[in-house]
């Protein structure tokens, strides 16, 4: 079963084999990929490849099981359940919900406007850009499936916790106006046939490929760099275990970018190799999809600055426990 599973890992999801016949096709050419320069090719053309066809492929697949969940749907299901139960299936639906954080806002006021709880709502919010399905396979591809599958878990986590906490501080006078008295219209969506389901499927992973693609070329661009012309010694001295503040630094730095997990995955990929220890790098990724300034802007006019505050204080203090945590149970996941 090992053995299965190792192949999954390494040839099918990790695609290690197209990395090889890159190698060769470079070598051929007589580029010498153990340069820094033939590195950098490589790495760049092999990540940009292996992540836009498990792109393709994910959003393909999530977006068919999401047809089957449209806003109105999600919104019936939600107002099925009370207390934290509500929480835990808002933030289980979030994982069939848009890749990055501003596509999440507009769901997320909607969903506020109908009335379901703050706390769920926010639980819904701080879940859909941080796990979705594709981030659990890509992750896999990379770094193994016990740190995709406690990657997936810790985020669920903190959606629930930090959702139940707003909960209970009965923060719903911070919500501007205009938004709790918008409302809705019950629109019962269409009974697609499976053709249809298809169609939209097809059509969302286009759509979502072009906004997506050019943050994976940034992404792995930045990747290629750190893994074949920044030394070392250097990221394993800013983030690696002799810094005990490298999981505060790595969430601050990753606060004001702004990409998706399919972005994030080769810089932290090359960071991991250059020696930046696990739960810093976890840190990190979670800061870059769930706390973006751009999604942060979006939300301060949904929100008064009070509650703002507090999602980002909830979202901030989940992500440094997540990273020294891992970093302290590293020897588990490796």
């Amino acid at each position: 079963m090992s053995i299965v599973w190792d192949f999954v890992q390494d040839q099918l999801l990790g695609m290690k084999w197209l990395n090889e016949l890159i190698g060769m096709a470079l070598s051929a050419l007589g580029v010498d990929v153990t340069g820094c320069i033939g590195g950098s090719v490589q790495f760049f053309l092999y990540d940009v490849i292996k992540i836009t066809v498990l792109l393709c492929f994910l959003i393909f697949l999530i977006s068919y099981i999401q047809s089957y969940f449209p806003p109105e749907r999600s919104k019936k299901i939600l107002g099925r359940f009370h207390g934290i139960g509500a929480n835990v299936i808002a933030a289980l639906l979030g994982t069939v919900t848009p890749f990055c954080s501003c596509s999440s806002i507009p769901l997320f006021i909607g969903f506020t406007s109908a009335g379901l709880p703050l706390g769920v709502t926010f639980s819904f919010l701080i879940s859909s850009p941080m796990v979705d399905l594709g981030s659990l396979l890509l992750l896999s591809s990379i770094f193994g499936w016990k740190i995709a599958v406690a990657y997936v878990a810790v985020g669920l986590v903190i959606a629930v916790v930090g959702g139940t906490l707003i909960e209970k501080l009965h923060m719903e006078k911070y919500v501007e106006s205009f938004i709790k008295s918008a409302g809705t219209v019950d629109i019962e969506s269409p009974t697609l046939s499976q053709k249809e389901r298809l169609i939209y499927a097809k059509d969302q992973m286009l759509s979502t490929f072009k906004k997506v693609f050019p943050y994976i070329l940034v992404g792995v661009g930045i990747g290629a760099v750190i893994h074949n012309w920044i030394p070392g010694q250097w990221i394993e001295t800013v983030l690696g275990s002799g810094n005990p503040f490298g999981v505060v630094l790595a969430t601050i730095i990753g606060v004001p970018m702004y990409a998706d997990i399919f972005g994030t995955v080769p810089v932290a990929e090359a960071l991991l190799i250059k020696g930046a220890q696990l739960g810093t790098i976890l840190s990190f990724m979670m800061a870059v999809t769930t706390l973006s300034l751009p999604s942060l802007i979006m939300l301060r006019k949904a929100v008064k600055p009070k509650l703002l505050a507090l999602f980002i204080g909830i979202c901030t203090v989940g992500m440094i426990l997540v990273g020294y945590l891992f970093n302290a149970f590293h020897y588990l996941f490796v």
